[in-house]
C-alpha cells in the first residue's frame, strides 16, 4: 500500500492514524475491536477529539484506545474508552495535551510512556487530565520510564485533577523502573574513545513538576499510591493534594488513603 505523507492513514493493524494533520476536529466516531491501537495521532497539532467511543474485549492485547506521539495542542474530551490496554497513552514528543471528561474502563488507565526506550526521543511537556472517571482499570494515572535509557529527556508540567477512581488497581503510579519483560538487563554506554571510560546509565528520563489533586474513589490494591523514582534522576516537584482512596481489596491488607498535602 502506498503511504500518503499527509492526512489519514489506515493500516491493517491500526484502525485510524492521523499523521501530519493541522487544525482538525474529529467527533462522533465509534471504534470496535481494532486489532491493535484504535486511533493514533502522530506529528500533528491543534487537534480536538470529541465524543469518541472505543471498545475492545478485556482480554485483547495492545488495543490502546488513543495513542498520541510527537504532537502539540491535542485535546480529548467527552469520550468513552474501554479496552484491554491503555485507554489513552501518551508517547514521546507530546506537548500541551488536554484530556477532559473521559470515562475509562476496562483497560490500563491513562498512561504517559513508556519513555526512554529508544534513542532520540523528545520531551513530554504540558499535560492536563481533568474530570475523568476510571472504572475497573488495572492502573489509574501512570507515568512509566525505562530504567536504562539511550535518550536524555524530560517529562514535566503534568496536572491530574478531579479524578474519580472506581475499584481501580494501582490508582496513582510513577514508575522509573518500568520493564514488561521477565529479564531486563542494565544497559552500558560508551561515552569516550576508550573502554576505560564506560559508564552505566541508570535512568536519563527526568520527571518533574507533577501534580495530583482531588483524586477520590476506591482502590482494589492496598498500595493505592506507588512512586518508584530513579536514584540517578530522582522525581522532583511531585505534589499530592486531597487524595482520598478507600481500599476495596483483601480485608487482611485493607487500609484507606487520606492524603491532604504532600510534596516530593
Amino acid at each position: 500500500m502506498q503511504t500518503p505523507t499527509r492526512g489519514i492513514l489506515a493500516l491493517s493493524s491500526l484502525l485510524l492514524v492521523f499523521s501530519f494533520v493541522t487544525n482538525a476536529t474529529i467527533s462522533g466516531i465509534s471504534s470496535v475491536d481494532s486489532k491493535l491501537f484504535h486511533l493514533q495521532i502522530f506529528e500533528s497539532r491543534d487537534i480536538t477529539l470529541d465524543s469518541i467511543r472505543i471498545s475492545a474485549p478485556g482480554d485483547s492485547p495492545n488495543t490502546d484506545g488513543i495513542h498520541i506521539a510527537d504532537s502539540t495542542n491535542i485535546q480529548v474530551a467527552n469520550s468513552v474508552i474501554g479496552t484491554s490496554d491503555d485507554c489513552i497513552s501518551i508517547g514521546p514528543g507530546s506537548t500541551n495535551l488536554t484530556i477532559f471528561n473521559v470515562l475509562c474502563g476496562p483497560g490500563h488507565g491513562i498512561s504517559v510512556g513508556s519513555l526512554g526506550k529508544n534513542a532520540n526521543e523528545k520531551d513530554v511537556n504540558g499535560l492536563t487530565v481533568r474530570k475523568c472517571t476510571l472504572t475497573g482499570t488495572t492502573n489509574g494515572l501512570r507515568i512509566k520510564t525505562w530504567p536504562s535509557s539511550p535518550a536524555t529527556l524530560k517529562a514535566t508540567g503534568f496536572l491530574f485533577e478531579d479524578i474519580i477512581m472506581n475499584n481501580v488497581y494501582n490508582p496513582i503510579i510513577i514508575d522509573q523502573n518500568y520493564c514488561p519483560y521477565a529479564n531486563c538487563p542494565e544497559m552500558v554506554y560508551l561515552i569516550a574513545t576508550t573502554a576505560k571510560y564506560i559508564i552505566r546509565v541508570l535512568n536519563l528520563v527526568k520527571i518533574k513538576d507533577i501534580k495530583f489533586r482531588n483524586i477520590t474513589g476506591s482502590s482494589v490494591s492496598p498500595e493505592a499510591i506507588k512512586l518508584v523514582c530513579s536514584k540517578a534522576t530522582s522525581c522532583e516537584g511531585v505534589e499530592l493534594n486531597d487524595i482520598i482512596l478507600k481500599c476495596n481489596g483483601d480485608d487482611s491488607q485493607k487500609y484507606d488513603v487520606y492524603l491532604f498535602s504532600c510534596l516530593w
